[in-house]
């Protein structure tokens, strides 16, 4: 690799075998085999051939990366208020008839598979994931199966040492809204899956990549997100 545009977040690329250019996306200066660009997060090259990364197989947390974006670069995604939003504190909840089986609900954690995710929570039924209608991150209440018409339950992908990537929506990438943008998020960043439908009035916000960092230990690490 050689050289590399200023990081002003437009119009850079990286510069491969002193030839061959690869756009810079969401602050990752993509990666050059065999004639295609790929994102690592997604893909990996071994001998000359592009392959999608294994999916990951256990739970995990999600911190934002985007180098370009110090603010929020970092950053763990985190529950509450049945959202999933950018830094804050986990909002979470165990009874107390669960006694010392509590686990400590301190971490946002999922799990996912076939396209789906969940949250990874001991509460009898689970808290499924889905992208509301207004393309925000949510996840069911416990002890319901409720999710507002016109959302979407599939289309997730999470690869191991890679990344959680939306596959809905034409590969536009996530984005982080400030507290200021049409995004949401109340005084927080704002976590949102860009497509089509929403791209214009998301210009105040920037793309990012998802992460996975997985748990050392199996297990829940919630009874419920709240």
């Amino acid at each position: 690799m050689h050289g590399r545009a200023p990081a002003d977040g437009l119009g850079q690329y990286v510069c491969w075998q002193n030839q061959f250019l690869c756009p810079v996306v969401a602050g990752e200066g993509l990666s050059y085999c065999a004639g295609a660009c790929y994102t690592k997060f997604m893909y990996k090259c071994s001998n000359n051939v592009l392959t999608l990364l294994p999916p990951a197989t256990g739970p995990f947390q999600l911190t934002v990366s985007n180098p370009n974006l110090p603010a929020i670069h970092g950053k763990p995604i985190t529950a509450g208020g049945q959202h999933l939003g950018i830094g804050g504190t986990t909002s979470s909840y165990c009874p107390d008839v669960v006694g010392a089986a509590c686990p400590p609900g301190t971490v946002t954690s999922l799990v996912a598979g076939d396209g789906r995710a969940s949250m990874n929570v001991m509460v009898p039924g689970g808290q499924q994931v889905y992208l509301r209608p207004d393309w925000n991150v949510g996840y069911t209440q416990a002890h319901s199966a409720y999710i507002p018409s016109g959302s979407l339950t599939t289309g997730f992908g999470a690869y191991e040492g890679g990344g959680f990537v939306n596959l809905n929506g034409n590969g536009w990438p996530w984005v982080a809204c400030p507290p200021t943008a049409s995004g949401g998020g109340g005084g927080l960043w704002n976590l949102v899956a860009k497509n089509s439908t929403n791209a214009a009035s998301l210009s105040s916000c920037t793309p990012i990549n998802l992460k996975i960092d997985p748990l050392t230990q199996n297990g829940a690490s919630a009874w419920q997100y709240t």
